[in-house]
């Protein structure tokens, strides 16, 4: 099992990048994506809302595994980050990279209530909530460029 979620919680093995761990894993999300891309809307949603609340467990455990709190070596958060930002975007070169730019810039502003979840949950859902804020802020800002552009 620590096997299991080191894996996942690292993506597999992304969040050990010395540099930008959570960009390299944003990336590393990009092949998922591309899986789930062809989905409809409603069996997209239905797949992220679970895989999110597996994210919460595998981080929970992983925090323990290695011994900090929102450790940087965990990126399921931003793998899952990057899903909800390309929640209904249209599976194009130019969304993929766009939403990739948005959902960093998000994660990193941390804007509200993303800063409050990332200082006040203290846990797995902590790790992963502010990711998936900071993904509905990009997922916004993704569909409304899409648009003017």
């Amino acid at each position: 099992m620590r096997r299991f979620v080191i894996l996942l919680s690292t993506w597999w093995g992304t969040g050990y990048s010395p540099i930008a761990s959570g960009t390299v894993g944003t990336l590393a999300a990009i092949p998922l994506y591309l899986l789930l891309a062809r989905l409809p809307i409603s069996q997209y949603l239905l797949l992220l809302i679970p895989l999110t609340i597996f994210s919460c467990w595998v981080s929970e455990r992983a925090e323990v595994i290695f011994d900090e709190k929102d450790s940087g070596k965990i990126v399921i958060d931003e793998v899952v980050g990057y899903l909800v930002t390309m929640t209904g975007a249209p599976l194009s070169l130019s969304a993929i990279i766009l939403g990739f730019f948005l959902f960093r810039f998000f994660d990193i502003v941390k804007v509200p209530p993303a800063n409050i979840i990332d200082r006040r949950l203290k846990n797995g859902c902590g790790v992963v909530l502010d990711d998936v804020v900071a993904g509905i802020y990009a997922c916004l800002m993704l569909h409304l460029l899409q648009r003017t552009i």
